[in-house]
């Protein structure tokens, strides 16, 4: 699949991803992609953010990419069983956070806690790093083996944000090309 083939939504984790964050720059130089907003990025509130992410992915044309990062990986696991069946083509989650992390965090999350475990119903790869403060590699292979997704192993790469050097992140914009030279 070409990206100019598909609506690509952006989902960000709590605090949006700003001006220099990868997601950021994707969205800017892909043609077909946008963010899907969320009512306050820094109190996730469980049934808006599921529900923007549901509403953004019904509402679109063409076949659907999901791009999530953080917080924004499990808001779309969370409402994947509330999506039209069939216009998800894919998803490219990137450092979803733990489940340990989530309940240490200092403010309510929202809901967010408890992660699904249910397998997706459309082809997913989760690109998870071996130093990131949010999740070990375990927990990320965990959730990964969990959703039916295949995995991809970052290195050492933080929690893979403008934070931890990944403004640009071409070898993620790399594999996320090959994830969508695999899709139909």
């Amino acid at each position: 699949m070409r990206s100019s083939d598909a609506d690509i939504l952006i989902i960000p984790g709590l605090n949006n991803s700003g001006p220099g964050h990868w997601q950021t720059r994707w969205e800017q130089k892909l043609s077909t992609a946008r963010r899907v907003e969320q009512d306050n990025w820094e109190r996730p509130d469980h049934a808006r953010w599921t529900g923007a992410v549901r509403d953004a992915v019904n509402r679109a044309e063409k076949p659907v990419i999901l791009v999530a990062h953080s917080l924004g990986a499990l808001a779309v696991a969370h409402a994947a069983q509330e999506f039209t069946p069939g216009k998800v083509a894919g998803a490219f989650f990137v450092a979803p956070p733990s489940e340990d992390w989530m309940r240490a965090h200092p403010l309510p999350l929202g809901g967010f806690e408890t992660h699904p475990r249910a397998p997706l119903p459309f082809p997913s790869l989760l690109v998870a790093s071996r130093n990131d403060p949010h999740a070990s590699y375990d927990a990320n292979e965990d959730l990964a083996n969990a959703w039916g997704s295949a995995i991809l192993d970052a290195g050492e790469a933080g929690h893979i944000n403008a934070d931890s050097g990944h403004g640009p992140w071409p070898e993620g914009l790399m594999s996320f090309a090959a994830f969508l030279s695999r899709l139909k």
